[in-house]
């Protein structure tokens, strides 16, 4: 087996045994792709047993010469170390050549969050007397509301959605389901996009893919960004807007207005609580601000 056809079963692996999601195994490809190029082009590394520590650490230090972020460089051995975790353990190799090499710690930025005003604003942009008003209306709501990636808001079904019952199922990272309530100004905006303008957006299209663009097609991640993006502007919002924005913003305004952290964890389906405490110090860091302009004395 050659280098090539090493990395197509580990992404084969990884989805149909790992159950990855497409993101996750699109990322591995991207890392992985450049990495095997240089190990052939440049370090002459023809079999999978010529890859050694050595060859990896140019191929890091090629990185760093390129100024690629700390942050990119420590996904890209993240994505390097799963790659010969696998071959060691289908046997193609007898060593992990990364055992000892070490994912460089990048500064964890605080994620950027709208606030209540902010939020307001943009979800009243949307013109509601046209089908897209009303798409992008729900759309908007149904993340504030529930917290989710822009990939899962993209793939949700009309199965998925039960506004009687007020809640929606989600299936995030790893194929786990989770189930999160929807707000009643959630299930209003949803009621009216599903009776009059999906209808009208589908143009006859044969799938149950719960938004839809002007084509009739599911929406994608790019054009959601896209309608986000020209949204923002009729809003007014001059910090950078981007489509995770309102999962922070989501998050932080419920830990704001005194929700449980297991439960904020739940809703946006993270696998360790660490991840979700990030959104405690994002409050705490609002509270100084808050303090800072208002109190006489600070």
């Amino acid at each position: 087996m050659n280098m090539d056809e090493a990395l197509q079963s580990f992404i084969h692996y990884s989805i149909v045994e790992r159950g990855l999601s497409k993101n996750t195994t699109n990322a591995y490809e991207r890392d992985l792709n450049p990495y095997i190029l240089y190990l052939k082009k440049v370090e002459k590394v023809e079999q999978l047993d010529g890859i050694n520590r050595t060859a990896i650490m140019h191929y890091l230090y090629h990185l760093r010469e390129q100024e690629k972020a700390v942050s990119t460089i420590a996904r890209t051995i993240s994505s390097i170390r799963a790659f010969h975790q696998f071959l060691l353990r289908e046997q193609r190799v007898t060593e992990d050549p990364t055992v000892h090499i070490e994912i460089p710690k990048a500064k964890k930025a605080l994620p950027k969050v709208l606030s209540t005003s902010e939020v307001e604003a943009l979800l009243n942009v949307p013109d509601l007397k046209t089908p897209l008003g009303q798409r992008n209306k729900s759309m908007l709501e149904v993340l504030y509301a529930t917290g989710l990636r822009v990939s899962e808001l993209c793939d949700l079904k009309l199965s998925d959605v039960h506004l009687q019952m007020g809640f929606i199922r989600c299936v995030g990272k790893g194929n786990k389901e989770r189930i999160i309530p929807l707000g009643k100004m959630a299930q209003e905006a949803l009621s009216t996009y599903l009776s009059r303008g999906r209808g009208i957006l589908i143009k006859g299209k044969d799938h149950d893919f719960l938004f839809v663009n002007q084509h009739g097609r599911p929406i994608s991640r790019q054009g959601f960004w896209k309608v986000l993006k020209k949204l923002a502007q009729g809003a007014r919002i001059e910090k950078t807007l981007t489509p995770h924005t309102l999962r922070h913003s989501f998050a932080t305004h419920l830990l704001e207005n005194g929700a449980d952290l297991r439960a904020v964890q739940e809703m946006l389906g993270h696998a360790d609580i660490s991840t979700t405490e990030i959104y405690t110090h994002v409050s705490k860091a609002r509270l100084r601000d808050v303090y800072s302009y208002y109190h006489p004395r600070a």
